[in-house]
């Protein structure tokens, strides 16, 4: 049976479900969008990543699993066949009903239509049952309305009734987010889950808190320092080749590469950080490509692609995950931009909002996003504070919310100007201690990832912070 909202050869939107859990699961469900758009599929939206226990079928690993809506002219049928035969490209063995599988690819909605065939039926027969399509289908259409059953005069109803009624629901399902293939998967609404701590690794001499203090030092000397910071518990180094404090000199991106260039590739080259992720500070595209082809994992730009257009493109065609930061201008104008006539809560919102829909319309794949609302950046004293304590409301309570609550956030407290003015400690790098309360402040407010100068004391200070505000 095909209804009349089945257009051949029309503009039509379907809803595909994705998921793996054979081999590199990320790596097959990146390949299988990727081959979905060489084939003209237009992805039109992405959500986020869930990894999921197995049904029927228990005997098998975790799934990851989305959804993603698509534009295409072609009929059901036509579109089976391309997504099945994307499904033999990347080596699905179909040896187990429901079993495991290196990626799995179903149509699961398409316009508005039910469809009928023996090689499909559309709505997916089996998507009410299934939360790990429901929750992430409400990721991209949360206001989609979807049949009870499969009768074409079923009721319908919004797919948050939907999931609310599902027997066995779990409301903590957690989207995921990468930093390395070889890291454990951040697990933003995991109540248990650790903190990372990001060290700085800054290659600046004017810095301004250590300028100076790793430029000085010769390439065994930093890899020493790298191999501590691992040791004490950091599991992102983050280096910067230009500082970003309040009106600092502006170097240009080929300056800043001959300064992290030889450091990125020299860490890459040490064993002991096989398992720790590379984060390249910096706002400039051509820095994000040449670090990221030498081995960076992330991209912690603090003007979240304001400041060079082809940052965002950059980062999503090499795919690798970008910290979006909350920043005003520019280091030289940043301190004059901090009116916000809603509040900086709401005013922080709002604005990285903005820059994550430009991120995912960029191609930035959804769990490859970090959220930094920005402390000392284009805020005042008052205003740092308030995101402190407001961290939990910034995430979670505000219109802006249903964009931004899925994504983790790296809080970079340390050392701050509005830190020593609190603690009248003027030497920055004897701020460790107020570092240490906001870092905590950080942890409860729900940070995944904190940025930090003091690592062996900080990584002390998440472990007991994590013990206490991170359930078991």
């Amino acid at each position: 049976m095909k209804s009349s909202s089945l257009a051949s050869g029309a503009t039509n939107k379907a809803v595909v479900a994705f998921g793996s859990n054979l081999g590199d699961r990320l790596a097959n469900i990146e390949a299988a969008l990727f081959k979905m758009r060489e084939n003209q599929l237009h992805v039109l939206k992405l959500s986020s990543l869930y990894e999921t226990m197995p049904m029927y079928y228990d005997d098998q690993d975790p799934f990851l699993n989305g959804v993603c809506q698509i534009e295409t002219p072609l009929e059901p049928l036509q579109l089976l066949d391309i997504l099945q035969s994307i499904e033999n490209d990347l080596g699905r063995k179909r040896l187990i009903d429901k079993g495991p599988r290196t990626i799995d690819l179903d149509i699961i909605l398409y316009n508005q239509a039910h469809f009928k065939h023996p090689r499909l039926n559309i709505p997916h027969m089996l998507m009410l049952e299934r939360e790990f399509v429901l929750r992430p289908l409400a990721d991209i259409l949360p206001d989609a309305r979807l049949p009870t059953d499969f009768s074409p005069t079923a009721p319908y109803r919004q797919i948050s009734q939907l999931l609310e009624a599902l027997p066995g629901k779990d409301a903590t399902m957690s989207p995921v987010t990468v930093l390395k293939p070889e890291m454990p998967l951040i697990r933003t609404r995991d109540v248990s889950r650790k903190t990372h701590v990001m060290a700085i690794l800054n290659l600046t001499p004017d810095s301004f808190s250590d300028g100076g203090l790793h430029t000085a030092k010769g390439a065994e000397s930093i890899k020493t320092t790298v191999a501590n910071f691992i040791a004490a518990g950091a599991s992102i180094i983050d280096i910067g080749g230009q500082s970003t404090r309040p009106n600092a000199d502006y170097l240009g991106p080929h300056e800043e590469l001959k300064r992290i260039l030889p450091i990125v590739r020299l860490i890459r080259q040490m064993k002991e950080a096989e398992n720790v992720a590379i984060s390249i500070d910096t706002f400039h595209s051509v820095v994000a490509r040449e670090t990221i082809l030498a081995g960076a994992d992330i991209i912690n730009d603090v003007s979240a692609g304001l400041l060079d257009s082809r940052m965002l493109p950059t980062v999503a065609e090499l795919g690798k995950t970008i910290v979006l930061m909350h920043m005003r201008g520019d280091p030289h104008t940043m301190t004059t931009l901090t009116d916000y006539p809603d509040g900086v809560i709401s005013g922080v919102a709002r604005e990285l909002c903005e820059r994550v829909r430009a991120a995912l319309a960029g191609g930035i794949s959804p769990w490859r996003v970090i959220l930094d609302p920005g402390l000392g950046f284009a805020k005042n004293q008052q205003q740092n504070l308030e995101l402190l304590r407001s961290l939990a409301q910034l995430r979670e309570r505000t219109e802006y919310s249903p964009v931004l609550r899925n994504f983790p956030w790296l809080m970079g407290p340390s050392r701050k100007g509005f830190i020593g003015n609190v603690t009248d400690v003027s030497d920055a790098s004897k701020r460790s201690y107020g570092t240490a309360a906001a870092v905590t402040a950080s942890i409860e407010g729900g940070a995944d990832i904190v940025r930090i100068h003091d690592v062996r004391e900080m990584v002390q200070v998440t472990k007991m912070a994590d013990a206490i505000y991170r359930r078991p």
